[in-house]
C-alpha cells in the first residue's frame, strides 16, 4: 500500500506517533488526512498544519467512531486506510480498579473493533483497503509494571492477526505497529514514575522514525512494523524457549529494582 492519493483516518492524531503519521501521510501526497483526537484543539492544530480535516472523537465510544468515519467520508469520499493509533497507559497489576481496566480495554482494544466495524464493509466490497493497529512491543513481549497495558496490547496484536488471516485474501492489508520506547508524552509518563520508563528512554526513537517505519512497511506489505529491530530478536527468543524467556524477564525486572 502506498498512501499517495489515499484518504486516511488517524486516531490519536493530535500528538506523538499519531501526529507524526499525519505529517508523513501528508508529505506522501495523501488525498486527505483526517486528524482525530479526543483533544479537539490538538487535532485542529495538526489538521491546519497539513491542510487536513480535524474531527474530535473518543475512540472508546463506538458512536464517536461512527461519526468520525461519516465525517471523513462526507469530506473525502471512501476511506482507504484507517490508523487505529490512539492509546493510553496505566501502571498496576491485578489490583488495578475495574474502571481503569475497563477504560484501557476500551481505548487500547475495543476502539480497533469499532473502527473495523465502521470501515471493513466498504473495503471488502470494493476489494481493497488498509488497517493499521498501533500496538506495542509490549503486545509481543510484556510490560513490566503494567498488567493492563500488556494485556490490552496483546489483544490488539491478536485482533490485527485475526483481521489479516480472515480478510487478507479479500484485499485488506493489515499492519501491526509494535514500537518500544518512543519520545512521546506516554513514554515520559512511565519515565517519571518507574525504572522501566528509564530503560525505555535509553532505547527511545522519535515519532518521526516510527512514521517512516510505517510508510516503509506499507510499501513492502510487511505485517509487523518494528521501528526497533531488536524487538524481532526478543520475540524469536520468546518463541524458541518460552520458559527461558520468562526467567530472563524476571531477572530483568529484578535488575530494574
Amino acid at each position: 500500500m502506498r498512501v499517495e492519493n489515499k484518504t486516511i483516518i488517524v486516531t490519536g492524531g493530535g500528538s506523538g506517533i499519531g501526529r507524526a503519521l499525519c505529517r508523513a501521510f501528508a508529505a506522501e501526497a495523501a488525498r486527505g488526512v483526517v486528524v482525530s483526537d479526543i483533544n479537539r484543539e490538538s487535532a485542529e492544530q495538526v489538521a491546519k498544519e497539513i491542510n487536513g480535516l480535524a474531527v474530535a472523537a473518543d475512540v472508546a465510544v463506538e458512536a464517536d467512531v461512527k461519526t468520525l468515519v461519516a465525517e471523513a467520508r462526507a469530506e473525502y469520499g471512501a476511506i482507504d486506510l484507517f490508523c487505529c493509533n490512539a492509546g493510553i497507559a496505566i501502571e498496576g497489576g491485578v489490583d488495578t480498579p475495574d474502571d481503569a481496566w475497563q477504560r484501557i480495554m476500551q481505548v487500547n482494544f475495543m476502539a480497533h473493533v469499532y473502527a473495523a466495524r465502521a470501515v471493513l464493509p466498504e473495503m471488502l466490497e470494493r476489494g481493497n483497503g488498509g488497517f493499521l493497529v498501533t500496538s506495542s512491543a509490549a503486545g509481543l513481549l510484556t510490560q513490566i509494571g503494567s498488567a493492563p497495558y500488556a494485556v490490552t496490547k496483546h489483544a490488539a496484536v491478536a485482533f490485527a492477526e485475526w483481521l489479516s488471516v480472515t480478510h487478507g485474501d479479500q484485499g485488506l492489508e493489515v499492519f501491526c505497529l509494535c514500537p518500544q520506547g518512543v519520545r512521546t508524552a506516554m513514554m515520559h509518563q512511565f519515565e517519571d514514575e518507574s525504572a522501566i520508563g528509564d530503560y525505555l528512554a535509553k532505547v527511545a526513537v522519535e515519532p518521526e522514525d516510527v512514521a517512516a517505519a510505517v510508510i516503509k512497511a506499507m510499501a513492502d506489505q510487511t505485517f509487523l512494523v518494528l521501528p526497533h529491530p531488536e524487538v524481532a530478536d526478543f520475540f524469536q527468543r520468546k518463541a524458541n524457549d518460552y520458559d527461558r524467556w520468562l526467567g530472563g524477564m524476571r531477572r530483568f525486572q529484578k535488575s530494574l529494582g
